[in-house]
């Protein structure tokens, strides 16, 4: 396997066990305890993020495996618009573009929070409890591991 290849499956692998263990930090109180932080506080927002950050990571590594090669400006995109490529060519399974499109639309939808709370300079406009973003972060770290496990899968298998 290529160094490059495999330094982006280890980043990915890195971002998922952060996610892991920000969902960790978030449920467990006895985690919590330990580390001194609020039995209110979470970090769904955060776990949101490393899952979608492992996918990326991800695609980006399979990609690489078919020598393609996508750089800034705008990577995000050009991964993505490159990955569903192999989809809809019938390489890769289309739940595969599905996993990594929900993972782009909540990391969308973190950014866009994000914006409007620097527009808004601080007036809280996002009134959702933080108990209500757990099956969402939930939810990505189940599919992020999915992804992750069917790409290495497929790059191991083209060795």
């Amino acid at each position: 396997m290529d160094s490059e290849v495999r330094l982006y499956l280890m980043r990915a692998g890195d971002e998922f066990l952060l996610a892991q263990n920000d969902l960790r930090i978030s449920t467990d109180l006895n985690t919590k305890e330990f580390l001194g932080i609020t039995k209110e506080k979470t970090f769904y927002c955060s776990v949101i993020s490393h899952a979608y950050y492992s996918i990326f990571y991800c695609a980006k590594a399979y990609l690489l495996t078919k020598n393609i090669v996508t750089k800034v400006p705008e990577e995000h995109k050009k991964i993505y618009e490159e990955f569903k490529k192999f989809v809809y060519s019938g390489e890769l399974d289309k739940e595969l573009l599905e996993i990594y499109e929900d993972a782009i639309n909540k990391a969308e939808t973190l950014l866009k929070i994000f914006f409007n709370e620097k527009k808004k300079r601080g007036l809280f406009v996002y009134n959702i409890k933080a108990e209500a973003n757990l099956l969402h972060a939930e939810e990505s770290i189940k599919r992020s591991k999915k992804f992750i496990s069917l790409i290495e899968g497929l790059i191991e298998n083209e060795k």
